[in-house]
């Protein structure tokens, strides 16, 4: 299946460059699988969308400030680093620009209580880095890292926590899953008063989810690992959900992941608490096993979450409802709107 079927032309004024001051004030388009129906709402319309019986997940990662900017003790030259998993002893694999500067060996000094070493070299900039530090690493990062905004916002936020969803908690994504953002806690509580489930997992955002693709078949894209999470209360939540038949309902394609991740590992037997990597790649032809409809943006062409959601709705669905999208001026990736698909 080549790449350029997913190919659209994005003006660029409609690339959200800041998010709305009104957390649930964005527009909403909803997209009917079975018939390509879209129709045009407010984001808040959502809660017409979902029934007594659903059971809304989340993605409950929090950003952390990833991105530290550093220099070569030798050259002074300056050295920017993105930090995307944590693979232990203190070492962490990351993206690291200039990459031709980062050769194994490369010390990177970010201050005077941190610096860190390359042990390795990835592709696409990817590096492993180990680093030397005197205090706790976490706090020094909250003094020093910026948050790992998209390179297409050009500016720091005034407010970092307006790239955290209101219910983020565990610490590990180097980017925000960014369907989340439309909430606030007010509008959940409503969602869930209505008598909808809601239910939180973890993945850990990391290169997996916006590195771009830079192969012509679909089938040749490798996707990277990523590290997800699931409690016993939420398993609990999933099978009950299975069990009488009512929707999962994922916010965002990062819990779309993970929900067909753990529907992959355990098939037909029960749902239970679990942990592991995840490098799951979801593309037209694939058979969802939890999911049944999705919040998400609208994403970038040629993106494998393009692909993720015309594997939900079919690929002239998705492409008709981003055009109309596009005519309607809808805000798109990070900061812009919503597009329910059930």
């Amino acid at each position: 299946m080549n790449v350029d079927l997913y190919d659209f032309h994005l003006p660029e004024h409609l690339i959200a460059q800041t998010p709305l001051l009104n957390r649930t004030g964005s527009r909403l388009l909803t997209l009917e699988k079975a018939t390509g129906n879209v129709e045009h709402h407010v984001f808040t319309d959502l809660i017409n969308y979902l029934q007594p019986g659903d059971t809304l997940v989340l993605n409950d990662t929090r950003v952390i400030p990833a991105r530290i900017m550093g220099s070569k003790p030798d050259t002074g030259a300056k050295m920017e680093v993105l930090l995307l998993k944590n693979v232990g002893e203190d070492r962490w694999e990351g993206l690291v620009k200039p990459a031709k500067r980062a050769k194994v060996g490369t010390v990177i000094q970010f201050s005077e209580e941190l610096s860190a070493t390359v042990e390795s070299e990835g592709d696409m900039g990817a590096r492993v880095l180990r680093f030397s530090y005197e205090g706790i690493f976490n706090e020094i990062l909250d003094r020093l890292g910026q948050m790992p905004l998209p390179p297409y916002i050009k500016e720091q936020l005034d407010d970092q926590e307006r790239y955290q969803t209101v219910y983020a908690k565990h610490e590990g994504s180097a980017a925000a899953p960014t369907a989340g953002l439309h909430f606030t806690s007010e509008f959940l509580e409503l969602i869930q008063a209505k008598g909808v489930d809601i239910a939180y997992i973890t993945l850990h955002v990391g290169l997996g989810t916006f590195r771009p693709m830079s192969v012509d078949r679909v089938e040749d894209h490798v996707m990277h690992e990523e590290y997800y999470s699931i409690s016993e209360e939420t398993a609990s939540q999933l099978q009950a959900a299975r069990d009488r038949g009512g929707r999962i309902v994922a916010v965002g394609t990062t819990s779309a992941r993970t929900l067909e991740t753990v529907g992959t590992r355990f098939g037909d037997e029960p749902i239970q608490a679990c942990s592991g990597w995840t490098s799951i790649f979801i593309f037209p032809g694939y058979t969802f096993k939890l999911v049944n409809a999705l919040l998400t943006n609208f994403h970038l062409p040629k993106s494998t979450l393009v692909m993720l959601v015309s594997a939900l709705a079919g690929r002239e669905h998705i492409l008709n409802a981003y055009q109309e999208a596009i005519e309607q001026e809808y805000r798109f990736f990070s900061f812009g709107d919503a597009m329910f698909i059930y």
